[in-house]
């Protein structure tokens, strides 16, 4: 039964780090908006592939909550209907929510699939509840975050039509991609509190490296906040209908952008410093290699992305990494070893 809601925990990471991945990969194709309305796509559960299914036409049957493109403007089937040999404005409804009332196949699909994924690991979390509750009477902790988990996706979908809805209003976005972070800080929870190992930290004398991990947790998490910010500077340019290669940081750079910057040459430093540090111990875990791994990674890419005018598909990796980088530490600072007062997680 332990195996097997591992398993789940572990599924459900995976599932959520592919909705992150997907999120950023529909920012950087200016997908968004490919389903104008939520939570079915132009008010069909699987989406249309072609312009012409969106043009109104006579003598076609019409399911409440369908949509059609007319004079340019989104207009929503009032009810169920078959329509006459002419159209009738008696029928429909102006979509109110916002004025985008464009279809592009590459983009419905790209924000489609989006939206499935969210699903999928929607319904693995609940899984993961349904799971928890045999561990009820035993270990009430398990319980208790999964439960957390399936309200914060629930939050999470609906704060999904409250992004749609705004027509991507770059602040609500990045409140969505926070949502997605703080899930992935109450699944590592689970993963650690199901971890059969002792400790990823194992046995550390030395006192330094447990304070250097905490203040390289605390500048990983600002720095992230800033790359949030820049993103948002990003978003709007996309709003604007600029494309990713069109996008440059170099005219104008905002704050932001320099504090991103620094902070992550800051992170580098530091770990460099914590290498040497578990070198002296004589002991280097091989979590703590994969992620100075990738801080140095992240800085090369962030690297690129500002002299390159973020080349195609950097920008998702960039991202995927940074949410990765943060659930491994997170997982490192849960562990019970790297604690000698105040909470600790048993196992």
């Amino acid at each position: 039964m332990k195996n097997r809601f591992r398993l789940w925990v572990q599924i459900s990471l995976i599932l959520v780090y592919l909705v992150i991945t997907a999120g950023s990969i529909v920012r950087m194709t200016g997908s968004g908006m490919g389903c104008p309305d939520w939570p079915k796509c132009f008010g069909y559960i699987i989406p249309p592939t072609e312009r012409s299914q969106l043009d109104w036409n006579p003598h076609r049957e019409y399911k409440k909550g369908q949509i059609i493109i007319q004079n340019n403007r989104l207009l929503v089937a009032n009810s169920s209907f078959t329509s006459l040999s002419e159209f009738s404005e008696n029928n429909w409804l102006i979509y109110t929510k916002h004025d985008y009332a464009e279809f592009n196949v590459y983009q419905t699909y790209t924000e489609y699939i989006n939206r499935l994924l969210g699903a999928l690991a929607g319904l693995a979390t609940l899984i993961l509840f349904i799971l928890s509750l045999g561990f009820y009477k035993s270990k009430k902790s398990l319980t208790f975050f999964s439960f957390l988990i399936v309200l914060l996706m629930g939050f999470q979908g609906w704060l999904g039509k409250v992004v749609v809805d705004s027509n991507l209003l770059p602040t609500k976005v990045s409140l969505h991609m926070v949502a997605a972070l703080i899930i992935v800080f109450f699944l590592m929870t689970l993963y650690s509190l199901t971890w059969q190992r002792h400790s990823m930290i194992s046995n550390i004398k030395n006192p330094w490296i447990n304070r250097l991990l905490l203040l390289g947790f605390g500048l990983l998490i600002v720095q992230i906040g800033f790359g949030l910010q820049v993103r948002q500077i990003i978003d709007l340019q996309i709003n604007q209908g600029l494309v990713m290669s069109d996008i440059s940081l170099k005219q104008n750079t905002p704050t932001s952008y320099y504090q991103h910057a620094r902070l992550g040459v800051a992170l580098l430093i530091l770990h460099s410093v914590l290498f040497i540090q578990f070198l002296k111990s004589k002991q280097l875990p091989r979590l703590f290699i994969f992620i100075f791994l990738l801080i140095l990674l992240e800085v090369i890419i962030g690297l690129v992305l500002y002299h390159f005018n973020f080349p195609f598909a950097t920008q998702p990796l960039h991202l995927l990494l940074a949410s990765i980088l943060l659930g491994l530490y997170f997982l490192v600072i849960l562990d019970k070893s790297f604690w000698k007062f105040g909470f600790k997680f048993q196992t």
